[in-house]
């Protein structure tokens, strides 16, 4: 990677990988983004490895043929199944979330005792407990498969979501986990429940985000890949230019995709990935 502005490809199967690309727009301002949403299969969670590791090789390779020079697979799942598969097919630097999740918490624990919340396929996946274990702490997963509906119905700080939340986490902090210090978000769409969140995990708890924890993990990579601006780099920096991509449901894209970033995504363009 020589140029100083790279081409960044973010993946998702669908819309969640948007709150990855907002915490990248932030952090990352000096490049440029194409994000694909592969709308047309998801969800991910229900299909095999085999099937989860074509669908993002497919959706890597699309992203890489568009000028992408770094990917992030802003999608638990594919990361949980497929990293290294799509790692070994692409020809450009791979970013996950689980592995900058768990450092991040890692970092931020002091009795080395973790709850992740996460959809089931992740949650079946043990993609983060192994992530955190190798890191010398104790995990406990939890699925929350009615979050991600309710996030995507709008509901983000309605009272049946705080209901619903209230529930999983009682049962997460439960039975020897009532002292976790830390909550991992292992699923992308739930950076939009984390002011409720807050309310319902016990005081004490640290949350980790894990699309803000890839985001500065794409930074660091692209610190050790690239030289340092210049002066003149930096006062003629511009803001990034950004493309989305979508297999299906590209109307249902626009409305989400501002719920999730907080501004306009008009310019979908819909892709067809031949079977």
């Amino acid at each position: 990677m020589s140029t100083r502005r790279p081409t960044i490809g973010v993946f998702d199967s669908g819309f969640g990988g948007l709150t990855v690309l907002k915490a990248l727009l932030e952090l990352v301002r000096d490049a440029d983004y194409l994000y694909f949403g592969d709308t047309a299969r998801l969800p991910y969670g229900s299909k095999s490895v085999e099937t989860v590791g074509r669908y993002a090789v497919e959706a890597a390779h699309y992203l890489e043929a568009h000028g992408a020079q770094m990917l992030v697979i802003a999608c638990n799942t594919a990361t949980a199944l497929a990293l290294d598969r799509i790692t070994a097919a692409a020809h450009v630097p791979v970013v996950g979330v689980v592995e900058p999740g768990a450092e991040a918490a890692a970092s931020a624990t002091k009795n080395k005792k973790v709850v992740v919340i996460g959809t089931e396929a992740t949650v079946s996946s043990h993609a983060y407990r192994k992530a955190l274990e190798a890191r010398g702490l104790n995990a406990r997963e939890k699925a929350c498969p009615l979050l991600v509906p309710l996030v995507e119905e709008g509901w983000v700080d309605h009272a049946v979501t705080e209901q619903v939340a209230g529930i999983y986490l009682g049962e997460a902090f439960g039975d020897g986990f009532h002292d976790a210090d830390v909550l991992v978000l292992g699923c992308t769409h739930y950076p939009l429940l984390k002011p409720l969140l807050h309310r319902v995990a016990p005081a004490s708890v640290t949350i980790v985000d894990s699309a803000e924890s890839t985001a500065g993990a794409v930074a660091t990579h692209l610190q050790e890949l690239l030289p340092p601006p210049s002066t003149q780099q930096q006062e003629n920096r511009t803001h990034p230019r950004l493309k989305f991509f979508a297999t299906d449901s590209v109307e249902k894209f626009r409305r989400l995709g501002h719920r999730f970033l907080g501004h306009s995504t008009d310019d979908v363009q819909h892709v067809d990935l031949k079977e």
